[in-house]
């Protein structure tokens, strides 16, 4: 197996030094979970006054706000990412790192 693979842990390295090194890979996903958390929150909060709607609608309701929040950062994501890698090398002529 390979030393330099990116997605292998190290033995030293704690759960919160590792969400750190890869939201720097990948910033959007933090995004995302944050917004999914938000999403889940709102909706529990709303729980409670959501008054004559059925509660198999709301949670319908919120699960699809909920995962289209997460879809929309992750497309962001990809996004962000094909600027990075192609686009901008090709049109600034900067080097990847």
């Amino acid at each position: 197996m390979s030393s330099d693979n990116q997605w292998s842990a190290d033995e030293d390295e704690g759960q919160l030094s590792r969400l750190i090194r890869k939201s720097r890979d990948s910033p959007f996903v933090p995004v995302g979970i944050a917004g999914f958390m938000t999403v889940v929150s709102y909706g529990l909060y709303k729980l409670k006054y959501r008054r004559y709607q059925k509660m198999s609608i709301h949670l319908i309701h919120m699960r699809v706000a909920a995962q289209g929040f997460v879809v929309g950062a992750v497309t962001l994501g990809v996004l962000y990412s094909m600027y990075k890698d192609y686009i901008r090398p090709r049109f600034f002529n900067v080097s990847k790192k």
